[in-house]
């Protein structure tokens, strides 16, 4: 018997339990790396049982390293290699995106990668769009096989589904503990064909028997535990994750199967899985023979009722999808990434005004900007006014063109790092207006404004107006902040 298998894209089949080595970087945290003979010889051995998919990325230790020698064996066994270009926030030209995924080829000693996912930190710096548009261009050159995302959230897959880049597949966490990825997510993803590639399905190994009546550890010293201890105490802590463990062995019971087999079971039949992703510790342990067993069983009416009845004493993880790396709680085996985040270079330099010892402001390269003499934002004092903004990217690129919330979306980033830039923050928002060219956009804009202010809530007004200067702008937004942040 080997896995089910899934077609994640036009000539793109996969198995459904895609093999993570994503613990390649634990196991040589302390400065040995894994033979790549070694390595590749395990992942052959996954292969020939039909666990022919693997997923990494360039920063998982030597992940792209051992399987390149895998993929340049001369009798190895079919298999697919998905990994994911993670760059710090900068500017993403023809040439930098071309050398990050070079880099990835000559690792995987491939000429074409099946699938390059790609994972952006800050959504308010938006060359994300600049990086996507390249790699759909290396796409076209015959470099990559399909395109994907890594930790996108719903609002910014949107904005690139709009602009037309071909997207196969977003990865993001989901399990018994986390099921942001269910709800609006997959309704976009099931609407648009973007299938999603899950990790996190076991919580670090949290969902399983051994931890079925454990006291709570005081302290978890894998990066993966680390991570997914965080994930238990924002659903409700130890006794919440005791309440899923015991509806899932219920559930395991009536089918004879494990705890585990339960969780990545429930997984694997959202109707926008194509495949969960399990980690793999090369040449120490592996479970292939109980993850068979996943296909031996479906999860009835009686199963969801038990299981839903657990989730309904568990608090929803905040957020969307990606979330945790982006925003506080900051659900990473780290911790809090606000340090990392706030050194990330501000998008637009600041310039003090000539005469004025407290005011500076900010342009973001706009064509207008020195044509009517204004400015993106200024800051008196700890004052600052963002101009109204509308969705243009770059030289004059329409974003979202038809689309009220995608515009909303890039705006509200560009309203946020025009604040950084000026040493805010959006949490500083003290008042916002909104202007609608079409007053039927309210409830979506309003959504997407609720995203963003839900926890902070401004000031707020909406208008309808008869026209906004240039074709097929839908909003524009303006707002106001109050920091006593120094700047």
């Amino acid at each position: 018997m080997k896995p089910e298998r899934s077609l994640l894209a036009p000539g793109l089949e996969i198995s459904r339990i895609v093999t993570g080595l994503w613990q390649v970087a634990d196991m040589e945290r302390g400065g040995t790396l894994i033979d790549p003979q070694r390595g590749a010889a395990a992942m052959a051995d996954y292969a020939r049982a039909g666990f022919d998919t693997f997923d990494m990325a360039d920063h998982y230790g030597s992940a792209e390293v051992i399987t390149g020698t895998l993929l340049a064996s001369s009798d190895r066994p079919a298999a697919r290699a998905f990994t994911k270009w993670c760059p710090p926030p900068g500017p993403m030209t023809a040439a930098v995106v071309r050398e990050g995924v070079m880099r990835s080829m000559d690792r995987l000693q491939v000429p074409c990668i099946d699938l390059m996912q790609f994972h952006w930190w800050t959504f308010d710096d938006p060359r994300y769009i600049d990086a996507m548009v390249e790699l759909a261009k290396l796409r076209e050159e015959g470099l990559i096989a399909h395109l994907g995302l890594a930790n996108f959230d719903t609002a910014h897959l949107r904005v690139l589904l709009s602009e037309g880049i071909p997207i196969a597949s977003n990865q993001v966490c989901m399990s018994l503990l986390d099921r942001r990825g269910t709800e609006a997510m997959a309704e976009l993803c099931l609407a648009h064909g973007v299938r999603l590639l899950t990790y996190g399905v076991l919580g670090g190994g949290f969902l399983s028997e051994k931890w079925l009546g454990a006291a709570e550890p005081a302290e978890v010293n894998d990066w993966s535990k680390m991570k997914y201890r965080r994930f238990i105490d924002a659903v409700g802590g130890w006794s919440a994750l005791q309440t899923v463990l015991r509806a899932a062995q219920a559930v395991g019971q009536r089918h004879g199967v494990s705890i585990s087999n339960v969780a990545t079971r429930w997984v694997l039949e959202q109707p926008a899985v194509a495949a969960v992703i399990l980690g793999a510790r090369l040449g120490e342990r592996e479970h292939r023979a109980d993850n068979l067993k996943l296909f031996d069983f479906v999860l009835d009416a009686e199963d969801h009722a038990a299981l839903n009845a657990a989730f309904s004493i568990t608090r929803r993880l905040p957020g969307d999808c990606g979330d945790e790396y982006r925003r506080p709680p900051f659900l990473t085996a780290s911790g809090d990434l606000s340090h990392h985040l706030e050194s990330v270079a501000p998008l637009w330099p600041r310039c003090r005004v000539p005469g004025h010892a407290n005011r500076w402001t900010i342009d973001s390269g706009s064509v207008w900007e020195p044509l009517a003499g204004y400015a993106r934002a200024v800051r008196v004092g700890e004052r600052i006014m963002v101009s109204g903004t509308t969705a243009t990217h770059g030289s004059g690129q329409l974003i979202g063109q038809g689309d009220a919330a995608v515009q909303a979306t890039y705006i509200l980033d560009k309203i946020e790092a025009s604040i950084k830039a000026l040493g805010g923050r959006l949490q500083d928002v003290v008042r916002t207006r909104i202007y609608l060219t079409d007053v039927a956009d309210w409830q979506a804009v309003s959504a997407v404004h609720g995203h963003y202010f839900g926890d902070i809530r401004p000031a707020n007004t909406m208008l309808a107006v008869a026209e906004l200067i240039g074709n097929g702008y839908r909003v524009e937004i303006e707002a106001e902040a109050v920091t006593d942040s120094a700047i």
